[in-house]
């Protein structure tokens, strides 16, 4: 699993040996098995998340009903809005799918920093790269039809359509779960 995260990391900065040395000592990576619960509402952590294998998801439970707003699966990382602001967490993070992840918090992002100043521009970049990703899947959401949030994201994560049960994609996508099976004839009778 560490060669997965270093080729990666390689994209935006090549690690020197000693680097990969320390980020394979720290020992990261960790197991989870799909339904596993990372994050409850009410709960703090300190904790962000990179996906190495499987799927997370983000929801709230409003009503008793979950309400999923986001999935991030292979090489996508998540920081819970807990972690900056210090407040319990409004949402859950959950496992899909049998995961393996790697989980950093605090305490070692500041070691890490403190023996390799590099590392902290390489997490701005990565900060950065995903808030224009969350702001642009938000604008999207807000402006399209269901119909056209469904054939989005059939374009740009496929994989999601056949590895995410129906009724949390329908949450996803601001639907109910009969009104997803509707769309996907009504598309599949267009075809």
């Amino acid at each position: 699993m560490s060669q997965l995260l270093f080729d990666y990391l390689n994209q935006y900065m090549e690690l020197t040996n000693e680097e990969q040395q320390f980020i394979t000592a720290l020992d990261l990576f960790q197991q989870f098995s799909k339904n596993d619960i990372l994050l409850k509402e009410g709960q703090y952590t300190s904790s962000g998340y990179f996906v190495l294998k499987g799927c997370i998801r983000c929801y709230y439970l409003v009503d008793g009903e979950e309400k999923t707003t986001a999935f991030y699966t292979e090489l996508e990382s998540l920081e819970p809005s807990c972690v900056i602001s210090k407040k319990p967490s409004p949402y859950y993070v959950a496992c899909v799918e049998d995961s393996i992840i790697l989980v950093s918090n605090d305490a070692i992002q500041k070691n890490s920093f403190e023996k390799f100043p590099r590392f902290e521009s390489l997490c701005r970049i990565f900060s950065e790269r995903q808030l224009a990703k969350n702001q642009s899947s938000f604008d999207h959401f807000k402006t399209s039809s269901p119909e056209e949030r469904y054939l989005h994201l059939q374009n740009t994560r496929p994989d999601l359509t056949q590895r995410v049960p129906q009724y949390q994609l329908a949450s996803y996508l601001g639907i109910t779960p009969q009104s997803l099976s509707r769309l996907r004839s009504r598309i599949a009778g267009k075809g």
